[in-house]
């Protein structure tokens, strides 16, 4: 079976795209579920593995004390895969095309509201050493909402500080041009001239937050950073780069000033719906930022911290 796992696994690098952790992800559901196949059920092919075969090993997944998120992305995995397999003929029939994912309770993400966001940001000491650096980085984190993987790969070239966008790559190696506030600009601008200089190594690439050594900064390092900042500035929630991402969304939608964003938000079904308010915040974030196209936008600014990010949105 690891062989038909393997194929897979290449055929979502590939020719999907997909991340390198999401390919890592279902790898490993995958491997641990022909371990159990082969060591429980002497099943060493795909084509021996059956509905019941699969349920009994999440039932036993269950009784091991995993959690119904980790066993949805095991079904999702699962499914995925066999509906690769039957596609290419390795196997006559699905059998996880019947299974059902499990239901799992919704929370609201975590947010820090615009004052806690106006501490986390002053906090940061711009004379000490990299603090031109980190208050850029956190800068541009809070006001574009990346993610901390678009953050560590964006590059000098592809930042355009005319327009006042930077272009990155997300999930599944999709590109786009993403705005960046006046603010964060501003704290670019410091980095870029003052600080960066004294990190650029010989072998120094093009990506616009650098390490003491003049390599990127990885984002176990960047997160360790965020970490860092947060317990100086004596925040009493739990403070990591993603929630800036959801303090972004939030912030974005709470003081949009286009009255046609929000005619769209309010038809979409799952701006409707109490139990999916959770996914409103990444659908604001495609309708804010997803459909940017350079000429075709106009901008708003306010005068809260919010003005960090500059809202462009598609004339509606």
């Amino acid at each position: 079976m690891e062989d038909a796992i393997d194929s897979f696994i290449r055929f979502l690098a590939v020719e999907r795209g997909l991340s390198e952790n999401y390919q890592f992800s279902t790898q490993r559901s995958l491997s641990d579920f022909a371990h159990w196949c082969a060591t429980s059920k002497k099943i060493v092919n795909p084509r021996g593995v059956t509905l019941p075969v699969i349920s009994e090993y999440l039932a036993d997944r269950k009784r091991g004390g995993l959690s119904a998120s980790s066993i949805k992305l095991i079904v999702v995995a699962l499914k995925i895969f066999f509906r690769f397999l039957a596609a290419k003929g390795t196997i006559e029939g699905d059998p996880a095309e019947a299974l059902a994912l499990p239901r799992i309770e919704r929370y609201l993400p975590e947010t820090l509201n615009e004052l806690q966001v106006e501490q986390f940001l002053e906090s940061i000491d711009l004379k000490a050493v990299h603090g031109l650096r980190d208050r850029a980085m956190i800068e541009l984190l809070y006001a574009s909402g990346l993610r901390i993987s678009e953050l560590a790969n964006a590059r000098l070239e592809n930042f355009n500080f005319e327009e006042r966008v930077v272009r990155v790559t997300g999930k599944g190696n999709k590109t786009r041009l993403v705005p960046v506030g006046r603010k964060a600009c501003e704290a670019l601008a410091a980095y870029l001239s003052v600080e960066r200089p004294k990190l650029v190594k010989p072998r120094s690439s093009s990506e616009i937050f650098l390490s003491e050594r003049g390599s990127k900064l990885t984002t176990a390092r960047i997160w360790q950073i965020v970490k860092k900042h947060a317990r100086r500035a004596r925040l009493e929630k739990n403070v990591y780069p993603h929630l800036l991402r959801h303090s972004f969304a939030t912030h974005l939608l709470e003081t949009a000033p286009i009255c046609g964003l929000f005619k769209r938000c309010s038809a979409t079904p799952i701006f409707r719906r109490r139990k999916s308010i959770r996914m409103s915040i990444n659908s604001g974030l495609k309708l804010c930022i997803g459909n940017f196209i350079p000429g075709r936008n106009f901008h708003f600014f306010t005068e809260t911290r919010s003005s960090r990010k500059i809202l462009r949105a598609p004339i509606i």
